[in-house]
């Protein structure tokens, strides 16, 4: 499991500050099991948005991502290089008939 990132820990700690409070404030609850399940509640929300932070691309990756063909590219492995990238193939013909 890969460890996270700056971004995914202070998003996902201010998550947890933020909503305590907030919970905290709107619940007006001053018994302990209520303040736990608050508690509880708040790092459930921030390990969530932890999570969801989107992790950065590694370069070697996000080179080939945005490599692509242009659309009058031939396609590697085509009879000629006729085929262009954004076209589909045409069905191949029946090889013998059903009918007798």
């Amino acid at each position: 499991m890969p460890r996270p990132t700056a971004a995914q820990l202070a998003y996902g700690s201010a998550t947890v500050v933020i909503a305590t409070i907030a919970m905290l404030l709107l619940s007006r609850t001053t018994a302990g099991i209520g303040i736990a399940v608050i508690g509880i509640a708040a790092l459930a929300l921030g390990l969530l948005v932890a999570m969801t932070v989107p992790l950065p691309v590694p370069a070697d990756t996000k080179a080939a991502h945005t490599m692509r063909p242009h659309r009058g590219a031939a396609v590697p492995g085509s009879a000629g290089g006729s085929r262009s990238a954004g076209t589909a193939a045409e069905p191949a013909a029946p090889v013998h008939s059903l009918r007798r």
